[in-house]
């Protein structure tokens, strides 16, 4: 009888196929507990020679620098070596700000990262330049991740971005100025006409920042498809076109301009403030309300702030639209190492270290097991009401190819729609005839 590791590599490759597939199917129907999993390393020959992975990955601490990601990967990189020794990570961090350039560059150089830890991945599927997920997870790791982020990592039907964790928004209140403003700490405001009330009165009381509008490089996208679906709209609709310069987007941002931004609610200049500078001013009791995701409790929580959170304010009553964030995790191909990466990556995405990373700050998990585990934790029940809106998300068009362009020129155009003298309308839809125009490139 031949053994499995000597079967030729297309046979192996055959069966592993044939076992994904069923195991997923299983998965599905919620049957799949106790299957058998085949991975495609477990076809392989005998042990490699000793490789080094290099990972390029973003960072999750803030600028206090006592919990920065270094650390986390670096503690993740020794329990991993000291499993499997011949295979060693090299680990790069860099913030939110520079990351998806940095990988850029690489990729333009011809040197990409074995594996990248970014905000969008469809243009490097597109190129065929990333292994996808199922060229290297085990099915049992590929199976867990939450359905609806497993969906949102594939490009026509086929899964490269691997969810690595996610986010959805509330807004966050200072509960002490909003007393101070003689608003109702128990109310906080659920329209647009409520907030800008309750923005005007924290003026009045002298409040620094009384809404918090972050528009600059770091947290545009996210911002701008917040309040995009607060008004009725969105970067697509339903059926994937993109509509960002639609009527109810324009509304959107003519109200921002006009009544916030131009009634002095705001910080002086969204387009040039980022997310974490809100965050700190926040967390010094210096801004009244903000949309923020779960980090942000971690932060507050070093600090003497009595906050809340609410839905995000809509139209005319609470959102009905959530927005949902995922970063992700791609592995190229250039290098090849698919089975130490899909060792790695099996690794990382155990409920174990993955429960370590969204524990530590305070994120939502995109595996199954990692979210029940959460939301039985009642150490984090303060993180139950954005677990719970997960399910209901919307997210970025991450699986366009075209999205990394049109997020980037949204984080250096979308200010210029706010500011005094700006024209939403010329803004939204220039924005709109570049990623009809990206998107018509990437399918030729």
């Amino acid at each position: 009888m031949v053994s499995g590791t000597q079967w030729p590599s297309r046979l192996c490759e055959g069966v592993v196929e044939v076992e994904r597939r069923r195991f997923l199917g299983l998965a599905a129907t919620g049957v799949a507990a106790g299957a058998v999993g085949v991975t495609a390393a477990g076809c392989s020959g005998p042990g490699s020679d000793s490789v080094t992975l290099k990972l390029v990955a973003a960072d999750y601490g803030d600028p206090s620098g006592d919990n920065s990601s270094q650390e986390y990967w670096e503690d993740l990189v020794r329990a991993f070596t000291k499993k499997y020794p011949d295979i060693s990570v090299d680990i790069t961090v860099h913030s939110w700000n520079d990351v998806d350039r940095k990988v850029a560059e690489m990729v333009k150089d011809g040197d990409p990262p074995d594996l990248a830890q970014i905000g969008a991945y469809a243009n490097y599927a597109n190129e065929g330049e990333l292994y996808s997920a199922s060229d290297l997870l085990s099915i049992p790791v590929q199976a867990d991740f939450v359905p609806g982020l497993a969906d949102a990592g594939a490009v026509t039907r086929v899964q490269y971005g691997m969810p690595f964790v996610s986010s959805t928004r509330l807004l966050f209140f200072n509960k002490t100025l909003f007393t101070e403003a003689g608003l109702d700490p128990e109310a906080p405001p659920e329209s647009w006409k409520e907030l800008k009330k309750a923005a005007s009165a924290l003026k009045s009381a002298g409040v620094k920042i009384p809404y918090g509008l972050p528009l600059g490089p770091e947290e545009a996208p996210a911002e701008t498809l917040m309040w995009m679906l607060t008004g009725g709209g969105g970067y697509t609709d339903k059926v994937g076109h993109y509509t960002i310069d639609s009527a109810a987007n324009v509304r959107t941002f003519t109200f921002l301009r006009d009544e916030l931004v131009g009634a002095g609610l705001t910080n002086p200049d969204p387009g040039a403030t980022d997310r974490q500078d809100l965050f700190d001013a926040f967390s010094r009791g210096e801004v009244g309300m903000l949309n923020g995701h779960p980090t942000l409790i971690q932060q507050i929580a070093r600090g003497d702030v009595d906050y809340g959170t609410a839905v995000v304010p809509g139209v005319d009553g609470p959102s009905e639209a959530t927005l949902g964030v995922a970063d992700w995790m791609m592995a190229f191909s250039h290098n090849g190492r698919k089975k130490e990466l899909g060792t790695f990556l099996d690794f990382v995405y155990a409920e174990k270290q993955h429960y370590a990373l969204v524990d530590r700050y305070d994120l939502l998990p995109v595996t199954t097991a990692a979210r029940e585990r959460m939301r039985r934790d009642p150490e984090h029940k303060q993180l139950w009401r954005f677990l719970d809106q997960l399910s209901e998300a919307e997210y970025y068009p991450d699986g366009k190819v075209s999205w990394a362009h049109v997020s980037a020129a949204v984080k250096e155009r979308i200010g210029s729609a706010v500011e005094k003298g700006g024209n939403p309308k010329n803004v939204l839809s220039s924005l709109q005839r570049l990623a009809e125009t990206e998107e018509s490139s990437a399918r030729s």
